[in-house]
């Protein structure tokens, strides 16, 4: 096969721009000041217009909301807080008009407490269901099992110790949150059935949260004292996971259309979810979380890069790139606030913020492997700062989770009956950083997404090329991207003053796009400016 015909082949996910939707923030229908599916519904046209190709859609499942949904307690059916089965059927159909899939959140690796499956579970040592959750008798002295920690509160251990029953139950996240267990036949068949469910409703594939979690080590060991302390949920990585994972595959890959899967494996080690993707029969895709905490620093972007091609490259896996996700800052704000360390001056952040979060779009956007864009990031969102009466989330995470405008107006597109307000408060900045005001703008950041998105799609190079490192200045990360012979480069400087590249070759080479806003059709004139990408064709 030539590398032309390979390209041909490529399955859709990895040619697509993702996007993903936090339901809660994005748009409501009802007032009431949550987000809800009618209100992504409306707004498929903008997403559309950006030239996004599929949306992953987070939790939506009926849930006592412990964890904002995370803790299912119906995996088939809509929690009404945000709508029904029928609005989320014509969502799914409305989106395939625009051409856009759609992906959703699968939880596999716990339940909300509330579900029926725990409450027969807990009900009783001898209820059929007891061996669908994992429980554990005290240690002699009464504690928890082993040393575990629980995510979000490293003081936790994550176990809860149920008093009607005499035993432990373990859940790598909230207590309100039981660990399934999968070592149980009927489990893995029951979460099977939730797959197919979805599936069935013309879904176009999933994103497995901690899907490195179904596998455990039945000894349930102590975690060593060197990492003991770390929420285990960042160190579990179990062989028997893959090979449920390629039963997983199977059943999807089974459904016609090139159905897919995501997954969130949150360990630290790219080589480490490099295994996820096994040979071509376990994920299709994997996050790859390093750069999503990588400084901004050309010289650790560029070794992001390299251990990422290195890790995937031998398997033939495909990369997935992150900036920002519901469970992180903003990548703007962690920028923001590294600058802030490092004594950058008020009036030299202020000019430099945006500029830095434009060139990461390019970066994003520019990357070989799938992007996914965070809502509101195309926007050049920061965190809201919350006030503490109005903190809700238990992982802290409410900043980069708030409401994203829509326009000028008064309620910014977030009409609220009396006496309510939005779940919580809106993203700094709502009367400049709304949608409405950024289309109006062609300079704005969300036309340079948009601009980024059609170059990308309309340049096969850039979608489907292949990827090489070049040798830049300090403070510049610089790569080619190449198919069938047309090669288009790409030049990011993270730093505040220009760079002379040094490289007569690129002297009045095309400008494809610039991080620094609209320009008619222009060359190149061999210097990077302050904070600013540009992808260039010789």
């Amino acid at each position: 096969m030539t590398p032309s015909d390979a390209a041909a082949a490529a399955p859709w996910w990895q040619e697509a721009v993702f996007y993903q939707v936090y339901p809660r923030s994005f748009a409501d229908s009802d007032a009431d000041g949550v987000g809800d599916l009618a209100g992504i519904r409306a707004r498929l046209a903008d997403l559309a217009w950006l030239g996004i190709d599929a949306l992953w859609i987070s939790p939506f499942f009926r849930s006592p909301m412990a964890d904002f949904g995370y803790d299912v307690s119906d995996f088939c059916d809509v929690d009404p807080l945000f709508g029904d089965l029928a609005e989320f059927d014509g969502l799914v159909a409305d989106a395939h008009t625009l051409g856009m899939r759609v992906v959703i959140d699968w939880v596999p690796n716990h339940t909300s407490e509330q579900h029926p499956w725990f409450l027969d579970a807990s009900s009783s040592r001898d209820s059929p269901r007891r061996d669908w959750y994992v429980w554990r008798d005290p240690a002699p002295d009464g504690s928890p099992p082993n040393n575990w920690v629980a995510a979000f509160d490293l003081t936790a251990p994550a176990w809860t110790f149920h008093e009607p029953t005499g035993q432990w139950y373990l859940h790598l996240f909230e207590s309100a949150q039981p660990d399934l267990n999968w070592d149980e036949p009927a489990v893995e068949a029951a979460m099977h059935d939730t797959l197919r469910f979805w599936l069935d409703r013309g879904v176009d594939g999933f994103r497995a949260d901690v899907i490195h979690g179904i596998g455990k080590d039945p000894a349930l060991p102590d975690d060593p004292p060197d990492v003991a302390g770390i929420p285990h949920c960042a160190l579990n990585d179990e062989p028997v996971t893959h090979e449920r994972l390629r039963s997983i595959r199977t059943l999807i890959d089974g459904y016609p259309g090139g159905r897919m899967m995501v997954g969130e494996v949150f360990l630290m080690s790219t080589e480490a979810v490099a295994t996820y993707y096994g040979h071509d029969d376990e994920l299709h895709l994997a996050f790859n979380f390093p750069p999503l905490f990588a400084p901004w620093l050309a010289e650790r972007w560029r070794a992001c890069i390299e251990e990422t091609l290195a890790a995937l490259g031998p398997r033939g896996a495909w990369p997935t790139w992150v900036l920002s996700n519901h469970d992180n800052p903003r990548h703007r704000t962690r920028y923001d606030r590294a600058a802030a360390r490092a004594g950058e001056d008020d009036a030299t952040a202020a000019r430099r913020s945006e500029a830095r979060a434009r060139v990461a779009a390019v970066l994003l956007l520019t990357l070989r492997g799938t992007p996914f864009v965070y809502q509101g990031d195309e926007l050049g969102l920061t965190d809201a700062d919350i006030p503490a009466d109005r903190v809700v989330d238990p992982g802290g995470r409410d900043g980069c989770r708030a409401p994203i405008a829509w326009d000028g107006t008064p309620d910014h597109g977030w009409p609220t009956a009396a006496g309510t307000t939005t779940w919580l408060p809106l993203a700094p900045e709502a009367d400049t950083r709304n949608r409405a005001a950024e289309v109006a703008d062609t300079g704005s950041v969300l036309h340079l997404y948009r601009r980024a998105i059609v170059l990308r799609r309309a340049t096969p190079a850039l979608s489907r090329g292949s990827l090489e490192l070049v040798e830049s200045p300090a403070g510049v990360l610089a790569y080619r991207r190449e198919l069938d012979g047309d090669i288009v480069e790409v030049r990011l400087n993270f730093g505040g003053t220009g760079v002379d590249l040094g490289d007569p070759g690129l002297v009045d080479a095309d400008v494809l796009l610039a991080s620094d806003g609209p320009e008619p059709p222009r060359r190149f004139t061999g210097v990077l400016g302050p904070d600013q990408a540009v992808v260039l064709r010789r």
